[in-house]
């Protein structure tokens, strides 16, 4: 335990945070787990704290020398909208500043995909950012203030960022569980021909990259991540419906009409104040290719603990266990 680190997680009672504590655990590195919320799995481990409160962050970081920061604001329905500033950009300042503070010289941000926008192609860290939405944007700007920190001490500081895509796995009730769900219930209709491509992320595999990124010296090193091959949605579809028993349904609806219907769930959110599971925004990301570039993270020399057929299985077992037994006794 002594050769480990000691490290503030910071939005360690989320879904990704639960994951690395005990990766982080199992590793040898202390934790103190630093969030809004107490940890449900590692309560003796929680440190009340809020990104927003530099008082409550400086004491939750106390005595550690790593600070890994996964807090943020990450909902497309996020309201009020500058709840995003604060959290992700705000936050970001106050965590250089406990840092400097505490003379705590190694920052773990994970940013986000989200960064690059809708941009064509295998999109690579050197891609300039484009972001669509406030998440995105803020997202991006709080990359800048962990890039100034070091800066100010380029050859003592380190800063990894790492950009996820898409993460799903156990407890995530994001799209892909959603895309499950549709699918194990009957309700799934594809929109748009199926052939744009999806970069997904595993989290047990970036649990996994982010101890392997600790090694790391003095500098700024960043990283999208993301698991290939990609798919496109008729494969990641396909996956699904074999893994869960389902067979095909060949109905689809064209993205024009998708995109109609998205906005009309806009105007009536908008005049009930309502949140729809659908919206204009939703079905273009969903019609969207969004592809990212993991050349980084092979060249460092990390293997994934699992391939995404493994971990949509995995994450159906433990989910859906009733499509899922039913799966296996077919087979």
């Amino acid at each position: 335990m002594s050769s480990g680190h000691k490290v503030a997680l910071i939005g360690g009672s989320g879904f990704i945070g639960t994951r690395l504590a005990g990766d982080l655990w199992h590793a040898g590195h202390f934790v103190s787990i630093a969030d809004i919320r107490p940890s449900h799995f590692y309560p003796d481990a929680s440190r009340s704290a809020d990104v927003r409160d530099l008082a409550s962050l400086k004491a939750a970081c106390a005595g550690c020398d790593l600070i890994i920061n996964l807090a943020a604001a990450h909902r497309d329905d996020v309201r009020p909208v500058s709840l995003y500033h604060d959290v992700n950009v705000t936050g970001a300042e106050n965590v250089c500043k406990a840092a400097e503070d505490l003379g705590i010289k190694k920052i773990v941000f994970t940013s986000s995909a989200a960064v690059y926008g809708l941009q064509e192609g295998n999109v690579g860290e050197d891609n300039p950012h484009r972001p669509i939405n406030e998440y995105g944007v803020t997202k991006s700007n709080a990359e800048a203030v962990y890039r100034a920190w070091q800066e100010k001490d380029p050859a003592g500081r380190t800063l990894i960022i790492i950009r996820p895509t898409v993460v799903f796995g156990i407890g995530n009730r994001g799209n892909v569980y959603t895309l499950i769900e549709q699918i194990a219930r009957g309700n799934f209709l594809m929109i748009g021909d199926g052939e744009n491509r999806k970069s997904m992320a595993y989290v047990d595999n970036v649990s996994a990259f982010i101890l392997h990124t600790l090694s790391s010296g003095p500098g700024t090193h960043v990283f999208n991540y993301v698991d290939k091959p990609d798919l496109s949605m008729n494969e990641l579809v396909g996956t699904i419906r074999s893994l869960t028993g389902k067979s095909a349904n060949r109905l689809r609806l064209p993205q024009s009409l998708g995109t109609l219907a998205g906005s009309g769930f806009d105007m009536l959110a908008r005049i009930t104040g309502k949140t729809f599971p659908i919206s204009r925004v939703r079905i273009e990301k969903f019609c969207a290719t969004t592809i990212f570039s993991a050349d980084k993270v092979a060249a460092s020399g990390f293997s994934a603990p699992a391939s995404l057929k493994e971990a949509l299985e995995t994450m159906i077992k433990a989910e859906f266990p009733a499509v899922a037994g039913r799966q296996d006794r077919a087979a």
